[in-house]
């Protein structure tokens, strides 16, 4: 595929729907890792039989923020070739700053009051932070979750680069120079790789765009595989975790599941393409960011109420409801303010037409550019 196919094929906005739903189901993913492993970590460590029944959830679902890597990786490509460098940067700051701004400043302002963190009780932790470098300071980032933010925009920023210099502008040296910061950033963070996946799904799909009934069986093999290998433990994605045989074929098998759903029919889409998930989906970022403040005001309000007990259901069901429920209505109003707000008040273009992404109907252009594109 040409460099100017490509452009071409990016300035046109799709809506995926299962890219969608599953971003939804993602962000569910890592609200249930904190519903049932906080409590194993924190409340019933020493209940051997919890601990041993919640390991294997807690794996699967942690690894939604792989999913997200790899969504991150397949809706950012078509931006990056859309706009120009600066508008890409204003649309995507806007889309994600102003949220993790406010409650960055809100883990700062409780920090310094509580030192419960005292190695990002820094200067440098924090303005680390707030610049999403701390990857480079070694220093961890502020809100809790927003760990991920920081590879997010360093994604962002080298695809908008190597788009901009290498594909758009066909210029050799800084082209080079671009793709060559893209490799040393995978070859020191190789969690990357689930990112460089949804880039290389984005371009497969561009050149392949059918489905077929071979694609849904390979779809099921895959997602079968990926479940049973994501459950099995937790990576941090260093290079001494590919010692584990299951790594490369965990990142293989998800990317290949993630190729089949994505194509028009696929199961994927007829199970997340309704409106619970086009809603988890639409409120995916206010929900990863929002539900770990719910989750903390409740475990320590149970526990300081005895209500953690022996009897595990007695105690973790009603813990379980109030966390997703108080995470959704909270996500709700900090997606309306702090997320769509200043995005539409600033562009006047809405960001997404949610009801149309809950029917599942065919998109406009600036349905699928905001939603984390």
């Amino acid at each position: 595929m040409g460099s100017a196919s490509v452009v071409g094929k990016g300035a046109r906005g799709e809506h995926v729907v299962a890219a969608h739903g599953l971003r939804g189901l993602a962000s569910a993913m890592v609200v249930f890792a904190h519903i049932i492993g906080g409590p194993a970590r924190h409340v019933y460590a020493d209940n051997a039989a919890y601990v041993a029944l919640t390991r294997a959830p807690w794996h699967l679902a942690t690894f939604g923020v792989m999913l997200f890597f790899v969504i991150s990786g397949f809706v950012i490509l078509p931006s990056a070739l859309r706009y120009a460098p600066g508008e890409f940067a204003l649309r995507r700051g806007l889309r994600l700053y102003p949220l993790f701004a406010v409650l960055s400043v809100l883990f700062v302002a409780l920090n310094a009051v509580t030192n419960a963190y005292p190695k990002i009780n820094t200067p440098l932790a924090v303005v680390a932070g707030f610049t999403f470098t701390n990857l480079f300071t070694g220093t961890d980032q502020l809100t809790p979750n927003a760990w991920s933010l920081s590879y997010e925009v360093m994604f962002y920023a080298l695809t908008c680069a190597v788009v901009t210099l290498a594909v758009k502008r066909r210029d050799r040296l800084t082209g080079a120079l671009a793709v060559t910061a893209a490799l040393a950033f995978v070859l020191a963070f190789p969690i990357a790789l689930y990112f460089v996946a949804g880039v290389a799904i984005r371009l497969l799909r561009w050149r392949y765009p059918d489905g077929s009934r071979a694609t849904r069986w390979v779809e099921l093999l895959a997602f079968a595989g990926m479940t049973a290998l994501a459950s099995r433990a937790h990576y941090e994605y260093w290079w001494r975790d590919f010692r584990d045989p299951v790594v490369v074929p965990l990142i293989l098998l998800t990317a290949t599941y993630f190729y089949c759903a994505v194509a028009p029919g696929s199961w994927t889409e007829r199970l997340l393409g309704n409106r619970v998930f086009g809603y988890l989906g639409t409120i995916s970022y206010s929900l990863y960011l929002v539900h770990p403040y719910i989750y903390l005001a409740l475990r320590k309000l149970f526990v300081r109420h005895g209500l953690f007990t022996d009897y595990l259901l007695h105690s973790m069901l009603p813990f379980a409801l109030l966390v997703a429920g108080g995470s959704l209505v909270a996500s709700h109003v900090v997606h309306l303010w702090l997320e769509r707000w200043p995005y539409e008040r600033f562009f006047r273009q809405r960001i997404y037409r949610a009801d149309r992404i809950a029917r599942g109907d065919p998109a406009t252009d600036a349905t699928m550019t905001a939603q984390r594109a």
